[in-house]
């Protein structure tokens, strides 16, 4: 089954069944594997963001042929166009994810990305760039698979989008919004967990769902970036930004 594959359109079929067992195995998935910090990050203390109303499109670096070692713990504060909403990020859980993860922040990858796919109860997924040229490096950037440690992609969670091939993650991810225990046997490694901010991840526009099955949604946002999706799809949300915070006083 090619559910959340990096490629493509996914088989609405295919996301009916991952919906239908999600809704099952509601309220039986446990999380395992190292707890997050049970600590409230207040966000009025956190460094702000400059206002932006304008999409902007930069360019970034190319990917380095192996991600630098990330921390084993950090926050990271995600601005979007409903709002801001911070992350806790785990290297236990997703070694080579969370490297990856931590490379893209740092680079300033998250510059106005497109949340072009999103599933009311399911999760919304991200991560194509809205410079065609920035996805020419990154696109085919793909690093390896992580073991499974026991985490589930329970409400709140973050992982990295993947094909049915192995070694398969490269820059999209999604955050999941309802119960998908469903996506732990098939791989699917969570590296991070939502700890402040969920009302703005449950507020992100799901109208536009799959996207029409007839159009290449993802190839072209990849071939024509930001110009494309913003004309396709005028009420899209955005990721503007994801930082690197540090709880202040």
């Amino acid at each position: 089954m090619k559910n959340l594959a990096t490629t493509g359109a996914v088989c609405a079929i295919c996301l009916l069944t991952i919906c239908a067992a999600a809704t099952l195995t509601s309220g039986c998935a446990k999380e395992s594997g190292s707890p997050f910090s049970r600590s409230r990050v207040d966000l009025k203390k956190l460094t702000p963001f400059a206002a932006d109303a304008t999409p902007q499109v930069s360019n970034v670096p190319p990917p380095p042929a192996v991600d630098p070692q990330a921390p084993d713990r950090f926050l990271v504060r995600f601005k979007t166009t409903k709002g801001d909403f911070v992350a806790e990020v785990n290297r236990e859980w997703s070694p080579r994810g969370v490297d990856r993860f931590h490379n893209m922040v740092k680079v300033g990858y998250f510059n106005d990305i497109a949340i072009f796919r999103a599933v009311p109860n399911f999760m919304f997924q991200f991560g194509i760039h809205g410079n065609p040229a920035v996805n020419k490096d990154w696109a085919e950037a793909r690093f390896k698979d992580d073991t499974p440690v026991g985490v589930s992609n329970l409400p709140g969670t973050l992982c990295f989008a993947k094909t049915g091939q192995p070694n398969s993650r490269s820059v999209q991810m999604f955050v999941n919004l309802g119960q998908n225990a469903p996506l732990d046997i098939q791989g699917f490694t969570p590296f991070a967990k939502v700890i402040e901010g969920m009302d703005v991840v449950r507020a992100i526009n799901t109208e536009y769902g799959e996207n029409p099955s007839s159009e290449d949604v993802q190839g072209k946002l990849k071939r024509e970036g930001n110009d494309y999706v913003l004309k396709r799809f005028p009420r899209i949300d955005l990721i503007r930004s994801v930082e690197l915070i540090q709880p202040t006083g």
